[in-house]
């Protein structure tokens, strides 16, 4: 089984409107400089933008044309994210594609950016697929805040865990540290690809399975390929990071029954003091 893995974050600056033929173009100029790519990645809602408005029915016409691309360049593609209609719902959905340009699967965020991202519905499942080295964990944006993702995602196999990412916000510092956090506390690898330019204020970072960052992007637009060495992880998760704390092993072992993970539990915890979820005025 190979253990190397190449995948590209591509920090865009999109303009306003439909960017796929731009991503498109991106797209075949990064894989032809960098021949040796497996996977490219792209940032949240790069395709139309942060707009419900522009919701289509799944597979969308984007994700086609993406499909095509993957099975010409022979790679795989997670082209960001797109809100998806589905009935009386709009999700904020991210879709893998193969080098062979199937739709392995697709992922519907499970943390919206309430009370701000409107109109959006909450995903119910997490996605964790297999790519010819190993096992990758989906997840967008928002979905990083929230450290049960990290750790569902891992105790179903994932080893390198990515996060599509549309942050133009003065946080997108405290999201760099929980990339680095949530790297050491689940011995992955973790890449947030974020946007540059009018909607997202770059940062995009790559951080190893010892929470080692490989790269922290500036705010400008950047093409970042990395290589994932999937035997790291491995090797981590066996022998400790910095030969040290072994948290994987001890959070399996360990027999505490966390309360707070079922939902009852938490609508009647101190949390419930916290009011309701809604905008500052």
């Amino acid at each position: 089984m190979m253990e190397h893995f190449s995948i590209a974050c591509l920090q865009l600056n999109l303009p306003k409107g439909n960017n796929l033929e731009v991503l498109q173009n991106r797209i075949r100029a990064t894989k032809q400089r960098f021949p040796w790519l497996d996977m490219l990645v792209l940032s949240e809602l790069c395709i139309d933008g942060p707009a419900t408005g522009f919701a289509e029915t799944f597979p969308s016409y984007a994700i086609e044309q993406f499909c095509l691309l993957a099975k010409d360049l022979n790679i795989w593609l997670i082209p960001g994210s797109q809100f998806e209609r589905a009935g009386e719902h709009v999700f904020n959905t991210a879709t893998v594609i193969n080098n062979q340009g199937d739709v392995v699967s697709t992922y519907r965020k499970v943390f919206p950016f309430t009370p701000y991202e409107e109109g959006v519905s909450a995903g119910s499942e997490f996605l964790v697929f297999d790519c010819p080295a190993g096992k990758v964990g989906l997840a967008i944006c928002y979905d990083l805040w929230f450290p049960e993702v990290a750790r569902t995602l891992v105790c179903e196999g994932a080893e390198v865990l990515i996060y599509p990412t549309l942050t133009g916000t003065i946080d997108r510092d405290l999201e760099t540290s929980m990339a680095i956090s949530t790297a050491a506390m689940n011995q992955a690898y973790v890449l947030t690809v974020n946007a540059a330019g009018l909607y997202g204020n770059g940062k995009s970072i790559v951080v190893d399975p010892q929470g080692k960052v490989v790269h922290l992007a500036g705010e400008n637009e950047e093409i970042i390929p990395v290589e994932i060495d999937f035997g790291l992880v491995r090797r981590t998760r066996e022998r400790g990071i910095l030969t040290l704390g072994q948290p994987l092993k001890s959070f399996r072992d360990n027999q505490i029954h966390w309360q707070h993970l079922t939902p009852e539990h938490r609508q009647s915890s101190a949390l419930q003091e916290l009011g309701q979820l809604k905008k500052i005025k």
